[in-house]
C-alpha cells in the first residue's frame, strides 16, 4: 500500500512540472525587448538551456544545482540577464524543481497551455520570451498560495553582494 501510494504521488509531481508546454500555442508573431533568431539562441545558450527556454522542454526533476541555494541573491534567466526571482521567495516544494511564491515585479510573464490535456498557466521571461515552467495553486498558504514550478537551466543565481 505504501507503495502504490509513493508512487501515485510520485506521478502527480512529475505530472504538475513537466511536458512540452507552450512549444506550439506561443505566438510566433509576440515581440520582447530581447529578440533573436533561433539560430542566435542555438549559438548562445546551452542546449540544455536551448531545450528548455526556447522549446519549452522540462528538465528532469532534482537534476538542477538550484535547487539547493538558499543564500541571498536573486535568479535571473539564462538566456538575457533578466531578474526574475529572489531567495526570500524560494521554498522547498519537493517537487524536484527550484519554488518560488512570486516574482519580482515585471520578470515573469504569464500564458496557458494545454499540452497534457489540461490547462496549466505558463510563465515565460518578461524580457526575452524563454519558458521558464508552470504556477500552480498548491505553494505556501500563508504567503502568496502560489508555486512557481521553474526549471533550474532556465536560470542563473547571482548571490547577493555582502
Amino acid at each position: 500500500m505504501k507503495k502504490l501510494l509513493l508512487l501515485t504521488l510520485l506521478s502527480i509531481i512529475l505530472i504538475s512540472c513537466n511536458g512540452n508546454a507552450q512549444k506550439d500555442s506561443k505566438k510566433e508573431t509576440e515581440e520582447f525587448e530581447v529578440s533573436k533568431t533561433e539560430e542566435q539562441w542555438k549559438q548562445e545558450l546551452t542546449p540544455a538551456e536551448f531545450a528548455v527556454l526556447r522549446k519549452a522542454e522540462t528538465e528532469r526533476p532534482f537534476s538542477s544545482e538550484l535547487n539547493n541555494v538558499k543564500e541571498p541573491g536573486t535568479f535571473v534567466c539564462a538566456a538575457c540577464g533578466n531578474e526574475l526571482y529572489k531567495t526570500k521567495n524560494k521554498f522547498d516544494s519537493g517537487t524536484g524543481w527550484p519554488s518560488f511564491d512570486r516574482a519580482i515585479d515585471g520578470g515573469v510573464a504569464y500564458g496557458s497551455d494545454t499540452k497534457l490535456g489540461f490547462q496549466r498557466d505558463e510563465v515565460h521571461c518578461a524580457r526575452c520570451g524563454g519558458h521558464l515552467g508552470h504556477v500552480f495553486d498548491d505553494g505556501p498558504r500563508e504567503t502568496t498560495g502560489k508555486r512557481h514550478c521553474i526549471n533550474g537551466v532556465a536560470m542563473d543565481f547571482i548571490p547577493e553582494k555582502k
